[in-house]
């Protein structure tokens, strides 16, 4: 019998969605101080500012980064639980508006960081009152320094909101008047892409291939669409990215991820060199399934036979179970994600596709979003979104820029605690069959990160070389990401996936641009914390703890130096960590040999 709710609590935050009266107040008060850092800022042009000054506006800029980080969470939320809320699309449009006001605000004072010297800068980050936060703003004033003049950039961000930014509304839109009429245990249905794309774990080929032909199906109709978002939302990037100076379209990425090309290559250069493992493991999968080659919708096909399906309350219970191994404060958080309803999980229509954990400061609270089906691969799933939320968790009480931290990192959070969950499912296997099935789950999740990532990662190149030469076609676009998959499958593929560009929406976003290597950096990255924590036993815990903690406050770098003593910039952690990550190829293929 179940007892946990699959939907998520949004009134103890807001009461009412998106008719909230409070949200809206939340948006005036918002709306308020960012009018007052405005005048803090502008009052600079008249008088230099004391240390008082410093001190009074950034203490101002990080109250008011806590509002909006609330405003588009609450937004986030509103919309993925319900595509054709129009009233939440309006107030996050807002929302976008209020965010680019903001950040004209900082980008205003950000001038005003580069006129102070070197020396009297030293002087403003040695208060004890800025001291915590030194890292995040030298950060600023250093980026500011490779950008174009205040002004300039000050109107690029109010053109950004209604072009850049729209053209990420514009998909989001599309996405969500995408239904598709299915048919699902002899039943007319129509699918959302969310419940669609549950399809592709189906154990029956026959309704892998209709899913899969129905999604290609449902994003060619809506390409030519998708692809003028996309090439325009690009195009502005280009454009920005020229005005500015900046040589590749890898710079902003890297930045935001606070880390070094060195880095990047080192990881992908690594990853490549170990493919042909990953291959052996896909031509044994094949033959299991009974085909000569897989094709792209085969990949999460389940292969052995394994209890996995659980409902969401053994789902919700076999993770607490496991956290309480490596943390008993990890899973206290755990359960209370659970008791208090930050999870929305049920499996119904009109739901936006993926998942994400988003938080909320002011309450010191998450919440998390998925579509559960009950299979352990979704269990994961629970798991790694709870990784996320854990990671908010033991950082809430830091000053709000100490809070932001980028995307690389938090996929550590989030994959290490998925590899719990996974390693445990794969420790209770009760059979060889089981064991099986529990094995080439774990092994899904590397073909994602090393293959399908680095074929996202290779299509967004191509496509960006392209685009600085104008407009780039459907076709065009189709020929780019077969190309890619091919590449970073090393032709193991029969059948690939032309329309993926259109129908993953991380190609969209204008918050994270190249939203992909980050996925594989926290994959490997926490391989390699997970296998210390193995190592080291329940004391790991604490140290965890304070790396999560750093993560706001240093480059990716200095935080494996400090924590992990490893050099991220040579091939040696990196290998290392993909030997861990594919040390179960050899048993999957051991224990399927004769099968």
């Amino acid at each position: 019998m179940q007892t946990l709710d699959q939907n998520w609590d949004l009134d103890v935050l807001f009461p009412g969605g998106s008719e909230s009266p409070q949200f809206t107040a939340h948006l005036e008060e918002l709306q308020e101080m960012i009018h007052a850092l405005q005048a803090g800022v502008a009052a600079l042009e008249q008088q230099k500012p004391d240390q008082e000054t410093w001190v009074g506006l950034f203490t101002r800029a990080q109250d008011t980064q806590r509002l909006i980080k609330q405003a588009m969470a609450f937004c986030s939320c509103l919309m993925a639980q319900n595509v054709k809320d129009g009233k939440a699309k309006i107030h996050h449009g807002r929302v976008q508006s209020l965010y680019a006001a903001y950040q004209s605000a900082m980008t205003q004072l950000d001038k005003h960081t580069l006129a102070a010297s070197d020396v009297e800068w030293a002087a403003v980050v040695a208060d004890e009152r800025l001291a915590a936060v030194a890292f995040p703003i030298t950060e600023r004033r250093l980026i500011a320094s490779q950008k174009l003049p205040t002004e300039q950039e000050a109107l690029i961000g109010d053109l950004s909101v209604d072009g850049y930014h729209a053209w990420q509304s514009l998909y989001n839109t599309v996405i969500g008047s995408i239904s598709v009429p299915f048919e699902k245990d002899g039943q007319p249905v129509k699918l959302s892409v969310g419940q669609l794309q549950n399809m592709y774990s189906h154990p029956d080929r026959d309704v892998r291939v209709k899913a899969f032909a129905a999604w290609e199906e449902a994003f060619a109709e809506k390409s030519d669409l998708i692809s003028t978002a996309l090439n325009h939302l690009a195009g502005f990037r280009v454009q920005v990215y020229k005005h500015r100076g900046w040589e590749s379209v890898l710079k902003e990425p890297l930045d935001i991820n606070r880390m070094s090309q060195a880095t990047l290559d080192a990881m992908w250069d690594t990853v490549e060199r170990n493919k042909d493992v990953l291959v052996q493991y896909l031509n044994r999968k094949a033959k299991l399934l009974g085909v000569e080659k897989l094709s792209y919708f085969d990949q999460y096909a389940p292969v052995g036979e394994a209890n996995s399906k659980l409902s969401y309350d053994q789902g919700a219970a076999f993770i607490l179970e496991h956290f309480e191994k490596f943390s008993p404060d990890m899973a206290a958080f755990a359960k209370r994600a659970f008791d208090e309803r930050w999870i929305e999980a049920e499996d119904r229509p009109g739901k936006r596709p993926g998942g994400f954990c988003t938080s909320f400061p002011q309450q010191g609270q998450s919440r998390i979003f998925m579509t559960y089906d009950g299979s352990m691969s979704n269990v994961a799933t629970l798991a790694h979104e709870l990784g996320h939320a854990y990671h908010n968790e033991v950082m809430k009480d830091l000053p709000p820029m100490l809070q932001s931290y980028a995307m690389n990192v938090a996929e550590t959070a989030s994959t290490f605690a998925e590899l719990i969950v996974s390693d445990a499912a794969l420790k209770q296997a009760q059979s060889d069959d089981e064991r099986i099935a529990m094995l080439e789950d774990k092994l899904q999740r590397c073909v994602a990160f090393f293959l399908d990532i680095h074929a996202r990662f290779q299509f967004e190149n191509n496509f960006y070389a392209e685009r600085k030469n104008g407009l780039v076609s459907v076709d065009r676009l189709n020929e780019l990401m077969v190309e890619a998959q091919q590449k970073s499958y090393k032709g193991a593929l029969d059948l690939y996936h032309p329309h993926f560009w259109a129908s993953k929406l991380h190609f969209y976003s204008t918050g994270v641009p190249f939203y992909n290597f980050p996925y594989t950096f926290g994959f490997l990255f926490s391989t390699g914390v997970y296998a210390r924590a193995l190592a080291e036993g329940p004391e790991f815990s604490k140290k965890y703890v304070a790396l999560l903690r750093d993560t706001g406050s240093m480059t990716v770098e200095d935080l494996a130096q400090k924590h992990l003593g490893v050099d991220l910039t040579q091939p040696e952690f990196w290998q290392s960590a993909v030997d861990i990550a594919l040390g179960d190829v050899e048993e999957f293929l051991r224990l399927t040999e004769g099968k």
